[in-house]
């Protein structure tokens, strides 16, 4: 009996580490593994300096504030549509087909037109495939932290 208990155990975290930290979120009937970037450091790295994000992958960044936010593509390799909830998880501003940016400082922001808690990266081309409208509810899976 304890063979089979380490070896189930085993597998199922084989099983965690092929779907990456186990974090995901869900918007327009599909979900997403998500990165979670919720202090400074990993928000204002982001997705910067990467070549590629695998197909149903994203970057969820949480903030302190509901506020106005803004972004941009500095270093950015990968076309993204970002996508702005409030506290509520509410999609409130979307910006998409975001293309890469090489100019360093000089690269345009993208703000939301609203206050934002939480923002989402995708690749460019989610958020018109999935259809997604203001108003789109976010729902986080198990060990994402929620306000």
């Amino acid at each position: 009996m304890l063979l089979k208990t380490v070896i189930a155990t085993g597998l199922l975290l084989l099983a965690g580490c092929a779907s990456g930290n186990g974090l995901w979120v869900d918007i327009g009937g599909e979900r997403y593994q998500v990165e979670v970037a919720d202090d400074n450091a990993e928000r204002a790295r982001g997705l910067m300096f990467r070549d590629a994000l695998a197909d149903g992958h994203g970057m969820l960044f949480i903030h302190e504030r509901e506020e106005p936010q803004a972004y941009w593509m500095k270093n950015t390799r990968i076309p993204l549509d970002i996508l702005y909830f409030d506290a509520s998880r509410a999609l409130v501003s979307q910006q998409r087909d975001v293309p890469p940016c090489t100019a360093g400082n000089a690269c345009p922001s993208y703000p939301s037109d609203a206050a934002a808690l939480y923002v989402l990266e995708l690749n460019a081309g989610e958020a018109a495939r999935l259809g997604l409208e203001d108003g789109e509810m976010l729902q986080f899976g198990p060990g994402i932290p929620a306000d």
